[in-house]
């Protein structure tokens, strides 16, 4: 499941592709709501485009929902990081775009795996259709909100790698998931063959 992604985003041009998708951007922000990373990994903060209004904002948030807190001494559980998408409504949801310049995903059993890079072809950037949240619980007012990825099964470019995979929309959809204008069935669902370029970044462990 995908644990790591990359963002390389420059901010002109997040603005033009959301003016082509049909979103408004918020005036008040910039490329320091955009911030660089070659790797953005569970308990990270990443900017994450989130409905204020009929306006897009950028908001930074934790990658990973905080699991419950254990009881009876039972091992504390891990953060939600991918959100299975099937069989599920999501009207009532708080619902995210992440931008991505790619996303990452790993095989092999013995580390270092081989690390696995997905970019959205004819598109100058991806966004992976994810749920957000505030911060919950006594004293953390102060945490920024977190969010986490939807998953579906996966397509023809993704199969070879990895049994699920994220949910990649495409900029003509971005707003049909932020308004739920259209049926989640025809959102949260893979990509035909040949929309996303792969290629391996590292190679794994023998």
């Amino acid at each position: 499941m995908c644990n790591d992604y990359e963002q390389h985003i420059r901010y002109a041009e997040y603005l033009r592709a959301v003016e082509e998708a049909g979103l408004k951007a918020a005036v008040h922000q910039g490329e320091a709501d955009l911030p660089q990373a070659d790797d953005i990994r569970i308990g990270d903060l990443g900017p994450v485009m989130r409905l204020d209004g009929d306006v897009v904002t950028l908001s930074p948030m934790t990658f990973g929902f905080p699991p419950p807190a254990g009881q009876g001494g039972k091992k504390k559980a891990a953060p939600v990081f991918n959100f299975r998408s099937e069989g599920r409504a999501f009207g009532e949801s708080r619902r995210c775009l992440i931008p991505a310049s790619a996303f990452f995903e790993f095989t092999g059993t013995k580390y270092p795996k081989a690390k696995h890079r997905f970019t959205l072809n004819a598109a100058p950037f991806l966004c992976i259709a994810g749920l957000w949240r505030d911060a919950a619980g006594k004293g953390e007012t102060n945490q920024p909100p977190a969010f986490t990825m939807l998953t579906t099964a996966p397509g023809p470019d993704v199969a070879p790698i990895h049994n699920r995979q994220v949910v990649v929309l495409k900029p003509e959809d971005w707003r049909h998931w932020l308004h739920l204008s259209k049926p989640e069935a025809e959102l949260l669902r893979p990509l035909p063959a040949g929309s996303l370029a792969v290629e391996q970044v590292r190679p794994g462990r023998d």
